[in-house]
């Protein structure tokens, strides 16, 4: 705007230099004063008082000019008369350019004022309708806790009679060892189900995380185990790269391994036979942000980070599913097959153990979800849990 403004000026002064000029050579030639307009419109278009003052009082100025000059005998009167009929037609261009000019910066003024108040109202409103979605969401949390603590208790007898029958089974004297490891791991899992309860019966918040140092693997490998033969029956392959000299990982095993094992039936849901789902374990130095995080729940932790990647080749999911996968009670599976918080309770978990979880997915390219974690290179002759 400064800019335009220069110009415009610039553009007055040499028009008006230019009159100047016409009017010493011809002085008896009074319609060029009347090209005086034109200056003054300009200047008009600037919207400043002051220079439009000057203005005005340098063209009436020019405009008299020419009776500076000898004229013809009984000329002079005429020429006055002529003069002054210019300088007043330049005063009341004046006031109605200035006028004008003055009316549309009210109008742009208002204007501006108005795109602000509405964008306002709009960021307002956007605002008000995130908290009333938060607010359905947390009422809705508050009725399925209701219900799961209902349902939980209802499960936990019948539980305890499945556990009872899997350790008869284990001492049956025909057990082979292939049998016993899938007892022993059906054993595991009925025993981490009763302790889930439990912290559903004993609280309406979940149970929080109790992180200790431990190695990658120890994470990793029980997810993995547990979740093999529902690959192999499918068809699927699951692959483990485990990335050399990792730091340790700052998690609690049951936790995470609640993650892992959510992270994995998703993938293996939305992969089709004969496809492969991949976890990539990594390390990378922590950024600013991420260590400042991590260091208030993980103080001891060095600059790195853990990386777990679950990485499939499924149908994936189009950009607006992506964004809401993290959403409770969102979910693209069938109903009666899925709850919708697996995402949203997984995100929690790694965060409340100063990680963070996020979902890359294209459809038909696959989906990438990345659980980060704190991590601690181990000291020179230390042990790893």
């Amino acid at each position: 705007m400064i800019r335009q403004n220069r110009i415009l000026l610039a553009i007055a002064g040499v028009v008006f230099v230019a009159i100047v000029i016409l009017e010493t050579v011809a002085p008896a030639n009074v319609v060029a004063a009347y090209g005086l307009v034109f200056p003054i419109l300009l200047v008009a278009r600037v919207r400043n008082r002051a220079l439009m003052v000057l203005a005005v009082a340098c063209c009436v100025a020019a405009t008299y000019l020419g009776l500076m000059q000898p004229t013809k005998p009984g000329r002079f009167q005429a020429a006055v008369i002529n003069r002054s009929v210019v300088a007043g037609v330049l005063m009341v261009v004046a006031y109605v350019g200035m006028t004008w000019e003055e009316r549309k910066a009210r109008e742009e003024a208002a204007k501006a004022a108005l795109a602000q108040q509405t964008e306002s109202l709009l960021r307002a409103n956007t605002l008000l309708v995130d908290a009333k979605d938060q607010l359905n969401r947390s009422e809705r949390l508050a009725a399925v806790g209701q219900l799961v603590a209902s349902v939980a208790h209802e499960v936990g007898t019948p539980l305890h009679s499945i556990a009872w029958h899997v350790q008869a089974l284990a001492e049956e004297p025909g057990v082979t060892p292939a049998m016993k490891k899938r007892i022993t791991v059906i054993d595991e899992q009925l025993n981490r189900v009763v302790r889930i309860i439990q912290d559903l019966l004993s609280s309406t918040r979940q149970r929080r995380p109790e992180p200790v140092w431990m190695s990658a693997e120890q994470v990793i490998n029980p997810a993995t185990a547990l979740m093999e033969p529902a690959f192999h029956a499918k068809g699927v392959s699951l692959t483990v790269d485990l990335a050399i000299g990792l730091p340790q990982v700052w998690a609690d095993a049951e936790k995470v391994h609640q993650v892992l094992v959510n992270l994995l039936a998703n993938a293996l849901a939305a992969t089709a036979q004969q496809g492969s789902v991949t976890v990539q374990v990594g390390g990378r130095a922590a950024t600013q942000e991420e260590l400042e995080t991590a260091r208030r729940l993980a103080p001891d932790m060095t600059p790195m980070m853990v990386t777990i990647a679950v990485r499939d080749t499924g149908v994936g999911m189009p950009q607006a599913d992506v964004q809401k996968a993290f959403q409770p009670f969102f979910t693209t599976k069938e109903v009666g097959k899925g709850t919708g918080l697996g995402l949203f309770l997984s995100r929690e978990t790694v965060l409340a153990h100063g990680g963070s979880l996020s979902l890359k997915s294209e459809t038909g390219q696959g989906t990438v979800v990345t659980v980060t974690l704190p991590g601690k290179m181990p000291e020179p002759g230390g042990s790893i849990l």
